[in-house]
């Protein structure tokens, strides 16, 4: 390993502590402590926190600098699955019993040409591998090996439209949270990224983990990984990805499933 790859894995642990506060903050909604949670003044002290992590963290790692990436010794041996890990929704039962044969990644929203991809046709556009790990909020990290298509490859051959800010990925697994809405079989989960982290060049829709192809758990046919931040926003069982000016008119209008109930939309590490 290069002294540069040692001195950026140093950096990991610092970056974490000076936005130790900002996190913290944001605890205290997920924490069950609904009266503080729903108090105005609070969601607006929460809100400030998440822009300064952000920003900061822009500040910090700037567009393109790369979060640390590993050997294959280093590779855990098991690697957990986070969020949903067997979506119950019928249409991706179908999917999954046909090996997802039939299955299409559409693309479109504010862009110049709407696309469809295989699975096939995805494996046929220039690839990435990458070995990362994976931090989930929980507390737990692993490290794992993923191949996939870089988001930017899929944006560049759709075309993007002059107002576009943000990439939505609309997915299969179904939350039964009728907290925002009345049918709650409508809330499937979703997630969103600017285009600074959409161009990323570890931003990648991977299809591959360790060598072999996606199974269900870790979010079949195909997955987020966005190696900067936190593991929530690396959508999986990715359907559709759509390109939109704002995510105010989505869902609970804070950017994802996890962000409408009270998580930060920036999650950087």
């Amino acid at each position: 390993m290069s002294e540069r790859d040692e001195r950026t894995r140093g950096e990991v642990p610092h970056r974490r502590g000076f936005l130790a506060a900002a996190l913290s903050l944001a605890g205290l909604a997920l924490s069950g402590c609904d009266r503080v949670s729903n108090e105005p003044h609070a969601r607006s002290i929460l809100g400030a926190a998440n822009e300064l992590t952000y920003r900061v963290q822009r500040f910090l790692l700037g567009a393109h600098r790369l979060a640390p990436e590993y050997s294959e010794a280093e590779i855990s041996s098991e690697f957990r699955a986070n969020g949903s890990t067997d979506p119950q929704d019928d249409e991706y039962l179908d999917l999954a019993d046909k090996d997802f044969a039939n299955w299409r990644l559409k693309v479109d929203g504010l862009v110049e040409r709407e696309l469809s991809f295989s699975l096939a046709d995805l494996r046929a556009l220039p690839s990435r591998t990458q070995i990362t790990r994976h931090d989930c909020v929980e507390g737990w990290s692993c490290i794992g090996k993923w191949t996939g298509v870089p988001l930017a490859e899929i944006l560049s051959r759709a075309g993007l439209g002059p107002q576009a800010r943000y990439v939505v990925f609309h997915c299969a697994d179904t939350l039964n949270d009728g907290s925002l809405s009345d049918d709650p079989e409508s809330i499937r989960y979703y997630e969103t990224i600017d285009l600074a982290d959409a161009d990323h060049p570890q931003t990648i829709l991977a299809y591959d983990m360790n060598g072999k192809k996606l199974d269900i758990a870790h979010g079949a046919p195909l997955r987020l990984r966005l190696e900067r931040q936190l593991g929530y926003k690396m959508a999986k069982y990715i359907m559709r990805i759509e390109v939109v000016r704002s995510f105010a008119g989505l869902h609970g209008g804070k950017g994802g499933y996890w962000e409408d109930r009270g998580y930060e939309w920036y999650a950087g590490i």
